[in-house]
């Protein structure tokens, strides 16, 4: 399966995405949704994709002027489409590819605020989106956190979401750290 990169740099261009189904790439009109809200908070931006899979979000980031993204996703068939595809674009000198767990990667940054806007879309089965709005409240390595989750399964922490939209069964939080508070159209 192909995905495109909806606008920027990129914009049009394919990327290709794991076979099977246990990667679930966000929608073309879900990302595009993220990106409406995060305006021009992307230009400059230092930016990490968690759970990246097949790295639509970052590229997606790089796409629209993310200065360079970390790109974490533990899964190898995933992680193998994820570095073709930053081949294809060609935004290696940009990009870091990490194939671990993404709380082992967090583990490491924890507490220093590395980047400002991280991206994730863990696993809808996953308790993943709690512990990362925790995580980056108690431990912030991030200003900005962009989830997306199951609608069904909002984590009890998303009431503390600064933004938040449901596109059908799915829903978008931002959270933002303590020192790093507003909304993220406000910039």
């Amino acid at each position: 399966m192909k995905l495109r990169i909806v606008a920027g740099e990129f914009g049009g261009r394919r990327i290709s995405t794991p076979s099977g189904r246990a990667t679930r790439p966000t929608r073309e009109s879900v990302r595009e949704a993220w990106f409406s809200a995060l305006g021009d908070r992307v230009p400059g931006a230092r930016v990490l994709d968690l759970f990246a899979g097949s790295g639509a979000l970052g590229l997606e980031a790089l796409s629209r002027g993310a200065t360079h993204v970390d790109f974490v996703e533990r899964s190898p068939p995933a992680f193998s489409a994820l570095e073709r595809n930053i081949e294809v674009l060609d935004v290696a000198e940009r990009a870091d590819a990490y194939r671990e767990d993404a709380f082992a990667f967090l583990s490491r940054t924890a507490g220093s605020v590395a980047y400002d806007i991280a991206l994730a879309d863990p696993p809808y089965e996953s308790d993943s989106a709690p512990r990362l709005i925790e995580l980056n409240r108690e431990q912030p390595f991030a200003r900005l956190l962009c989830l997306e989750y199951r609608r069904r399964a909002i984590p009890a922490a998303g009431a503390d979401a600064v933004w938040q939209r449901r596109y059908g069964d799915t829903t978008l939080a931002f959270f933002t750290s303590d020192e790093c508070g507003g909304y993220p159209g406000d910039r």
